[in-house]
């Protein structure tokens, strides 16, 4: 009876939370952990698969329903509304509003809040830090309960809980393995047709050198296979997001694995977890002597939600549909919309004051500035940035005002020094400064090709220039 009164209690403190916070919750959310899996248990699909993969390894089918329920468990979250909305929404504000000044804007007059009530949404996003998980997830609050596919780094206590918590789901990323893939297809499908709001990050890992990374098709192609079902065709809708930071809290240890791609060697364990620990102490000490400071801003902007329907309306018009063609060229079609998408990501990055400064730096190509060429070239980027539409944090400013705000950032990364009437750029941390220029090189037009000829990071495979 104890138990119940509890259990009486934590519900309505939940439905409180979520009545405050105006948003609105999938009901598939809910559902409990044992009828997800009843109902992927009796999928045909998975059925077939299961007799596949027992004749081709030679094994019995009971072994390998065995194996279908581990996957099961280790990607069907369990989510907990007031997890999420109590404790999760206040544990995020407190750090990031610690940590940054969060912006979000909307790009267009069209939201997401403005389609059908039965729309399915899915947010593509580029990926450029572990804390997109929760500055996404905090910035949506308001709206809906966005499920992320998260992938195996997270799973580890107690973030595997967290996540789970919270309805995001696991992902084994580079697993080939059939069996698993059928599972995780069958799962994202059956989401997907019940309406869950999901986030996906496309390039499917952080970017190293800041650029955005070329698109990985997978849980799309789950996603857009849902439409083969005329019921669901017209209901999916994918809505662009695009994230910058002042500062990547992982830069430093993006560049190293970038570095050694170069050949060099990794760092030890030792030393990274000496530099992490470091990193705690110093700002738990800043933060108890009332010297922390934030580390600029925390950038979202929206953009306007992209219609399957209409993609698929002229996939149509050539003849043969999506579905009715080859797997191969199915994918090469998918390919391109995610392409696509990731170009209207591309188009909407937030300028941030680190950024823009950090651009102006490297078209300069000097080991020694002047403020006055500095604030002038940075002034000349932004009037780009602004016939091109883009979203530039503080354009409303004056330069300087913007460029104080980097300098603030610039100086304690130790990226720039003071030096007479000017700056001076320090060789260790040039890198820091293409990784920041190399997030916005794309949208500066005339400015562009000096950026790149200038980038000190290494060449990546599967980078987009």
């Amino acid at each position: 009876m104890a138990a119940g009164f509890l259990r009486n209690r934590i519900n309505r403190s939940a439905l409180r939370s979520l009545k405050k916070r105006g948003s609105r919750i999938d009901r598939f959310k809910l559902t409990s952990r044992p009828r997800i899996r009843a109902e992927l248990m009796e999928n045909p699909a998975i059925a077939r698969a299961v007799k596949a993969h027992a004749k081709e390894n030679e094994v019995a089918e009971q072994d390998v329903w065995r194996k279908v329920v581990g996957y099961i468990d280790e990607i069907v979250p369990f989510f907990n509304i007031l997890a999420y909305y109590r404790f999760g929404y206040l544990a995020s504000k407190t750090l990031l509003n610690a940590l940054y000044k969060v912006s979000v804007h909307q790009h267009g007059k069209v939201d997401a809040a403005s389609l059908p009530k039965d729309a399915i949404v899915v947010y593509l996003m580029n990926h450029r830090s572990n804390a997109d998980y929760v500055l996404v997830g905090y910035v949506l609050t308001g709206r809906v309960a966005i499920s992320y596919a998260v992938g195996e780094w997270a799973r580890a206590f107690p973030l595997e809980y967290i996540f789970k918590s919270f309805g995001s789901y696991f992902i084994r990323r580079k697993f080939r393995e059939p069996l698993y893939h059928c599972v995780l297809e069958q799962y994202v499908q059956l989401i997907t047709k019940n309406g869950v709001t999901q986030g996906i990050f496309p390039e499917g890992g952080l970017s190293r050198d800041g650029k955005l990374r070329s698109a990985k098709i997978g849980l799309l192609d789950y996603i857009i296979g849902v439409a083969r079902d005329p019921e669901y065709r017209n209901r999916i809708y994918l809505v662009p997001v695009a994230i910058n930071y002042d500062r990547v809290l992982e830069d430093r240890s993006l560049l190293r694995e970038l570095a050694v791609t170069e050949g060099r060697r990794t760092p030890a364990l030792s030393s990274q977890m000496y530099e992490v620990a470091r990193y705690i102490w110093w700002n738990s000490a800043r933060a108890v002597t009332r010297r922390l400071k934030r580390y600029g801003r925390a950038a979202v902007v929206i953009g306007a939600p992209v219609p399957l329907e209409s993609w698929l309306a002229e996939e149509d018009e050539y003849g043969e549909t999506l579905f009715d063609s080859s797997k191969a060229d199915r994918l090469a079609k998918v390919q391109l919309l995610c392409d696509s998408m990731m170009e209207k990501i591309g188009e909407i990055i937030p300028v941030t004051p680190v950024t823009l400064a950090c651009a102006a730096i490297q078209s300069l190509d000097s080991d020694f500035i002047p403020r006055g060429r500095l604030i002038e070239r940075m002034t000349d980027m932004r009037d780009v940035l602004r016939e091109l539409n883009a979203s530039v944090i503080r354009a409303e400013g004056s330069i300087e005002e913007t460029f104080d705000r980097a300098w603030k950032m610039l100086r304690m990364r130790r990226m720039l020094v003071a030096a007479g009437e000017g700056y001076a750029v320090l060789p260790a941390n040039r890198g820091l400064i293409s990784y920041y220029a190399n997030s916005i090189a794309h949208l500066l037009g005339p400015f562009e090709e000096g950026i790149r000829k200038r980038d000190t990071l290494p060449a990546m495979k599967g980078w987009r220039a």
